[in-house]
């Protein structure tokens, strides 16, 4: 298990890196960038999430959500990512393993949102494998946990090119777009194949 010791938004988290892109703890520098890309992937990315607060895309609720990954971070219950196309470090997107279970579990889940501009590249297929391999190697664990709409062909061919598979149907799972909505379960073990 690898704990990463954060005490600044400005520390920098070790880069897990994949074909053509890298994903990185994000800091107070990557704001405007960030705010730019979901203000203008809002109408793509709001049927797939939950509901925006109000102050969602300003500078105040940006440093909040920083204090709480560094906290995530540094007690090992999730790895909030940005994921950044490369060469040009240009931002495309988020992925977060979440909700880390140690002791028997040993799992986590994983949630990811790409910019408009850039779904249908395979960008987020490869960030949801090399973040696989970041999770099964430096942090341990055995087994990672996916969640999407049965509407969302995207997502869905997206996690089984990732090698996840699908295990069933959660009624009434999240609460997307303000409803609670069923969703397809995936999940990818260690020990599968090419993980």
């Amino acid at each position: 298990m690898a704990l990463f010791r954060l005490t600044s938004a400005n520390e920098s988290f070790p880069r897990v890196h994949g074909s053509g892109l890298y994903l990185r703890a994000p800091t107070m520098n990557d704001y405007e960038e960030w705010a730019v890309l979901r203000a203008e992937s809002r109408a793509f990315l709001e049927p797939w999430e939950p509901l925006w607060p109000a102050d969602d895309l300003t500078r105040t609720a940006f440093r909040r959500r920083i204090r709480r990954y560094i906290d995530e971070i540094r007690n090992d219950c999730a790895y909030p990512l940005l994921v950044f196309a490369s060469p040009g470090d240009l931002l495309v997107g988020g992925l977060t393993l979440g909700l880390i279970r140690r002791g028997v579990s040993q799992s986590a889940t994983v949630g990811y949102w790409m910019g408009e501009r850039y779904a249908g590249r395979g960008l987020m297929t490869e960030a949801v494998k090399a973040t696989s391999r970041f999770a099964f190697g430096e942090l341990g664990l055995r087994r990672l946990e996916a969640a999407c709409l049965p509407t969302n062909g995207p997502s869905i061919r997206l996690l089984e090119k990732a090698g996840y598979i699908r295990e069933g149907l959660a009624r009434r799972y999240l609460c997307i777009a303000g409803e609670w909505q069923d969703h397809l379960l995936y999940a990818r073990l260690r020990d599968d194949p090419n993980a």
